[in-house]
């Protein structure tokens, strides 16, 4: 068997999650692995594979912004809560978004030109329902990752180091910060793989309890003693600003006021999601194995509830505990439902 028929075979390992139905029929089945996992890396529940590898995409961000936490660039350059929030941030490119990208670029003596992340139209609008206005324009700032790179920009002003190739899978950042994702995991840096996220910054694949522990340790402030007050900053912009992060309507949003400060919500693209529950002390990630969207929040909910952090008929949770389906015409059609059992594997 190749490599990759043998990577192809090992979605296999994946159990249903959400089921969507049409009426009262079941039309698609989405699959996907649990993980939940303490900062020390005990795995405590699961469902499917937990070992199964997968891009971290967005929920890596919090990690790539550890360099410039570890070296206090944000009290170098006088960043605000709100602008220190956006280095995690999937924003929805709304004004207040774009405005702590200026403010963080500015305070770092970089450009608007030097981003690379590219454009796309802001996720407000689809959040909302709004239509785009023919006459709106939108540049770098408006992307959902603006902020990551700012911050990456801001890193490479702190020492000095080339803009230009800031995105290299070489450049010096690039390499700290897959050095830094490492030790917290004890593993060596050249076993993490990698590839390129949609914002063209590298982006590193993990094992899903790995990527839980990851938020674990964000959730309880500990990972290594270098490290600690760093994951005390990101819990703390991440729950003073869940709007700076995501953004009107979106679901980390709800997610994030649902736990009324008690955990951060970070999704990533292609059916990830994350979570830190401060008060376990537990890290939480999700994989739908075919990248769906809301299937993803529907798992979420699922989680939430039985782990019995979260009821379901909170007003910011209960849209996704049981997700309508609609047509072009308005009309519900059908609903996503979970259909999984949270084992656990508590030693």
């Amino acid at each position: 068997m190749s490599a990759s028929s043998a990577s192809i075979a090992s979605f296999g390992a994946h159990v249903p999650l959400v089921v969507s139905r049409r009426g009262h029929t079941p039309e698609n089945v989405h699959y996907g692995s649990i993980a939940v996992v303490d900062a020390q890396g005990t795995l405590l529940h699961s469902a499917g594979d937990p070992t199964f590898v997968t891009f971290t995409r967005s929920a890596l961000k919090a990690f790539q912004a550890l360099p410039f936490l570890l070296d206090d660039g944000p009290r170098h350059f006088g960043l605000t809560t709100q602008e220190t929030a956006l280095l995690t941030a999937s924003h929805s490119g709304e004004a207040a978004h774009v405005e702590a990208v200026d403010g963080l670029l500015s305070k770092a003596g970089q450009t608007m030109a030097r981003l690379r992340c590219g454009c796309h139209v802001p996720y407000v609008y689809e959040a909302t329902g709004r239509a785009v206005p023919a006459e709106a324009r939108f540049d770098a700032r408006h992307h959902n990752c603006s902020g990551k790179h700012a911050g990456f920009l801001a890193y490479c002003a702190l020492h000095g180091l080339p803009t230009e190739s800031y995105l290299d899978p070489q450049h010096p950042l690039q390499q700290r910060i897959r050095h830094e994702v490492a030790r917290l995991l004890g593993a060596q840096p050249d076993t993490l793989a990698t590839g390129t996220d949609g914002c063209s910054a590298p982006n590193l694949a993990l094992p899903l309890a790995q990527l839980a522990r990851l938020w674990a340790m964000v959730a309880s402030g500990s990972g290594h003693a270098h490290t600690d007050a760093c994951f005390e900053q990101i819990f703390s912009v991440m729950t003073r600003h869940p709007d700076m992060v995501s953004g009107t309507d979106r679901p980390d949003l709800h997610f994030s006021l649902a736990g009324r400060g008690d955990w951060v919500a970070k999704a990533g693209a292609d059916g990830v999601q994350t979570f830190a529950i401060r008060s376990r002390g537990l890290g939480i990630a999700i994989k739908i194995a075919d990248g769906h969207a809301h299937a993803r929040y529907v798992a979420a909910v699922e989680v939430l509830r039985t782990l019995g952090l979260a009821d379901p008929d909170d007003s910011h949770l209960s849209r996704y505990a049981r997700m309508p389906l609609h047509n072009m015409a308005g009309l519900r059609v059908g609903e996503l439902h979970p259909v999984f059992t949270l084992r656990s594997c508590a030693p």
